[in-house]
């Protein structure tokens, strides 16, 4: 999953990039209001974590503008403790959800999880599909009962194609759930993942559509 962090304080930032990286997500930061717009308008996000208080545009004004665009990525409001009226301001512009600052780590990714799986229009916390069982939270995954370990990148490849049975994913887009700005992109990093999957999880898991992408067929 790729998200957006806007954050101008460096010292939060450095820390939610280490956390959101360490659990696999592929992290763009912006550090200003102006940044995060042109990225929003030019690449796609799974989820958006936005601080209000920005420099060159503040975070209201970034928010306002995405959904006035009709783009209905997620949005996580960061906020301060005492700042209620701007907490309900930035929910009333479109935001789907709010962290307190300073963050509770485990707390903003419980929230992130809720997000991505009300995105993907399901309800349970547990994925199961064909057998395989997937856990975001833990990162525990079972194959008809036995656990199975997956590598970080296999584990970033698999959990939206799984979470969206049916759909097909192109490589392009796989790859953008895996690097952020700045990461090398080996040529073939999909298809080497995708292959370690099929032997870790079975080969009727995750099907190729020929010249457009891959599924995880629905049940």
């Amino acid at each position: 999953m790729r998200l957006l962090l806007v954050e101008d304080d460096s010292m939060i930032g450095e820390a939610v990039l280490d956390l959101l990286r360490a659990e696999q997500y592929a992290v763009d930061w912006a550090r200003d209001g102006d940044a995060a717009d042109t990225a929003l308008r030019t690449q796609a996000y799974d989820l958006v974590l936005l601080d209000l208080g920005l420099p060159k545009r503040d975070g209201l004004a970034v928010l306002r503008d995405l959904r006035a665009r009709k783009n209905r990525t997620p949005v996580l409001v960061a906020t301060a403790r005492d700042a209620v009226a701007q907490r309900i301001e930035g929910l009333d512009a479109g935001a789907d959800d709010y962290v307190l600052k300073p963050y509770d780590l485990d707390e903003l990714l419980a929230r992130i999880r809720a997000l991505l799986r009300r995105a993907a229009g399901r309800a349970e916390p547990v994925y199961e599909h064909q057998g395989v069982s997937i856990n975001p939270a833990t990162r525990e995954v079972t194959v008809r009962g036995t656990p199975v370990v997956l590598s970080g990148r296999e584990w970033a490849v698999l959990e939206p194609l799984i979470a969206r049975p049916g759909m097909v994913l192109s490589r392009q887009q796989l790859e953008d759930k895996l690097y952020g700005w700045g990461d090398e992109v080996s040529s073939n990093a999909v298809e080497v993942y995708i292959h370690g999957l099929r032997k870790k999880l079975g080969p009727e898991l995750v099907l190729n559509v020929r010249g457009v992408g891959y599924l995880v067929p629905k049940a």
